[in-house]
């Protein structure tokens, strides 16, 4: 167990901050790889946290100039 250290102040801002970068309840990842790497990882993904279940999608994707593919896949952790 981990006991918060730090004035009330100090804990209520690190709490804060925490909360502020998953405000929607959504998990993100980003990646960026050789197409077929992004489609492998891309299958795991949905294998290991199924739509019905996680509601896992791509929510961004694009080709770079280098060929690569850059996507962002979430997820929600109901669950996890």
């Amino acid at each position: 167990m981990s006991v918060a250290k730090g004035a009330p102040r100090d804990i209520a801002r690190r709490f804060a901050e925490k909360r502020a970068g998953r405000a929607d309840g959504w998990r993100r990842e980003t990646f960026t790889l050789a197409r077929s790497e992004a489609r492998a990882k891309a299958r795991e993904w949905f294998d290991r946290f199924p739509k019905a279940a996680y509601m896992t999608e791509i929510e961004f994707w694009r080709e770079l100039d280098d060929g690569r593919i850059e996507f962002t896949i979430r997820r929600l952790p109901s669950a996890d």
